[in-house]
């Protein structure tokens, strides 16, 4: 596939999780323009897990994200996932769609925005959010879609993958999975989602620069002038001043840099550091419920018999994976120990 090039300025992609208000919007628009962002984003219409939810203001706030552009001359983007979204926003002259991972999820979905696009003639840059689970081939499949179409101005976001139960990131990043859509799509440029990855506004500057040590094209990051007051992912939004300073901050990788061979070694290393970590984070909730289960029904925390078969079976797994038995009895027994010490605490 030959892409042509997106319609997106800069480097980042910024604005609120969820257009609110007219106020809400343009003042968003505003600070983030002093703040030098080219493209603000904003949703309409918001996919919610359980019905009650904040749903999105739709069509009523096409003509706040106009106004903004026509203030600050930023081009604007919105979250499409209907045939009617799609008309609507291109009768108005919403500059870029993007879908996402529920949508994305749905050939069928898919299929009806690209057929609907096609139809109208527009010359739009599509942005692909990955499906929600760890699915490469959906992901291109929806992106072939559009291609298919005639919508060649496509970029690929990266907003991790769902998992259950306890972690450190909302969304997983499973790094290796965009950097296996670079080289079945090359030429396709990828946009890290810190602010989904992460679920947390603490967590979007370290992930914002690892996507760039990896070599991510854009960023997308969700912005508020009052995130706390926010009517959808309060927790993961940051205001327009500290996205500034994120910007400061960041340290981009000359193209020396990106292309020297220990760099990308350690870039990859670093990936399966976060991953460990945030299985580890798994493996410890899993160990706080059978605690749960252990006080409940009288049972002590330590036994003996389990401890050695367990270790038992990971030396085995692990010799045979090229590691020492050394290396992996002080492993375990440490990730066991924190085990019963969490187990103890409950």
């Amino acid at each position: 596939m030959e892409f042509e090039p997106i319609e997106i300025e800069g480097d980042i992609i910024a604005g609120p999780c969820s257009a609110e208000s007219r106020e809400q919007v343009v003042n968003t628009a505003l600070a983030l323009s002093r703040q030098g962002i080219k493209t603000y984003r904003a949703g309409l219409w918001k996919p919610r897990t359980k019905p009650g939810g904040f749903e999105g203001v739709g069509s009523i706030g096409i003509p706040w994200l106009l106004e903004a552009k026509k203030l600050t001359g930023m081009r604007v983007a919105t979250e499409v996932a209907t045939r009617a979204h799609v008309l609507e926003c291109i009768v108005a002259g919403i500059d870029i769609f993007w879908i996402g991972a529920r949508t994305t999820a749905n050939p069928f979905a898919v299929q009806e925005i690209a057929d609907t696009i096609a139809e109208t003639g527009k010359d739009v840059t599509v942005m692909v959010k990955n499906p929600v689970n760890p699915d490469i081939d959906l992901w291109i499949g929806g992106i072939e879609r559009l291609y298919n179409a005639g919508i060649h101005k496509l970029a690929a976001i990266h907003r991790g993958f769902s998992s259950y139960g306890e972690k450190i990131y909302r969304n997983p990043p499973q790094w290796s999975i965009p950097t296996e859509l670079r080289q079945r799509l090359p030429g396709l440029p990828i946009i890290c989602d810190p602010s989904h990855i992460g679920g947390s506004r603490d967590l979007i500057a370290p992930l914002s620069q690892q996507a760039y040590n990896l070599g991510f094209n854009k960023l997308i990051i969700e912005c508020h002038c009052h995130p706390e007051d926010a009517l959808s992912d309060s927790r993961q939004q940051i205001t327009p001043e500290e996205l500034g300073r994120l910007i400061q901050n960041l340290k981009q990788r000359s193209s020396e840099d990106a292309g020297d061979e220990i760099g990308m070694l350690r870039n990859e290393m670093d990936m399966k550091d976060a991953e460990l970590i945030d299985i580890l984070s798994q493996r410890m909730a899993i160990s706080r419920q059978i605690g749960e289960y252990k006080k409940s029904h009288n049972i002590t925390v330590f036994q003996n018999d389990r401890y050695k078969q367990l270790m038992d079976s990971r030396v085995k797994t692990g010799h045979e994976m090229g590691m020492s038995a050394d290396f992996v009895k002080k492993l375990y027994s440490l990730i066991h120990e924190e085990s019963v010490r969490q187990q103890l605490e409950i």
